[in-house]
């Protein structure tokens, strides 16, 4: 297939990368367990095992009129433990690089369906300004954007950082949470090939 560039030319593009049948369920399932694989899950109380003290028991079991108490560390006096405590946990899932690549590929296809994917040849500006990367991207017609480079410049990194709905990626950062979160793609030629070699 192929696909327009900025500039008005065009180039010519894998159509199993970029034209593959979209299959939500497995979209589904990548996004997951991308999201899931993020999760630290470092959470964590001190249970009344866990807390210091409370070795001996406060007073005799009868005899006193109060409530029997067995250790001054149970959850319901002051400085216990928690009740249910929670413990790290870890949410990580397993999807095989099959998987991972079939799914970016029907998101790719997916953004090119929905003119959502925005080629150019090259695209950069002079000096780390944010409205002039604002400006760059008014004239594409672009306001909420990913943008995706081979080789970013410091000036373009600079200057998207201060941008709300712009984000910039390196090709090693490349997911597919991203790639949904966003408007509109803006990739360069370059990054096109690479996709292209990763993914096949």
């Amino acid at each position: 297939m192929d696909i327009a560039l900025t500039s008005g030319e065009s180039i010519a593009l894998d159509d199993s990368i970029f034209s593959a049948e979209f299959n939500s369920a497995l979209v589904s399932q990548v996004v997951q367990a991308y999201l899931s694989n993020g999760h630290r899950g470092t959470k964590a109380h001190k249970s009344r095992s866990d807390v210091q003290g409370g070795g001996h028991k406060p007073w005799r079991q009868k005899g006193t009129g109060r409530a029997r108490a067995g250790t001054s560390r149970s959850p319901i006096w002051r400085g216990g433990g928690v009740t249910f405590a929670a413990r790290p946990t870890t949410r990580s899932q397993k999807v095989n690089r099959k998987m991972y690549r079939r799914a970016m590929r029907c998101i790719l296809s997916e953004l090119v369906r929905q003119q959502r994917l925005v080629a150019t040849s090259e695209f950069d500006i002079d000096s780390p300004k944010t409205s002039k990367l604002k400006d760059s991207l008014s004239t594409l017609d672009i306001s909420n954007c990913l943008i995706i480079l081979s080789n970013p410049s410091e000036n373009l990194q600079r200057a998207a950082s201060n941008l709300k709905h712009v984000s910039l990626l390196v090709p090693s950062r490349v997911n597919p949470v991203d790639l949904l979160n966003f408007d509109k793609i803006l990739v360069d030629e370059q990054m096109l090939r690479q996709l292209e070699s990763s993914l096949a």
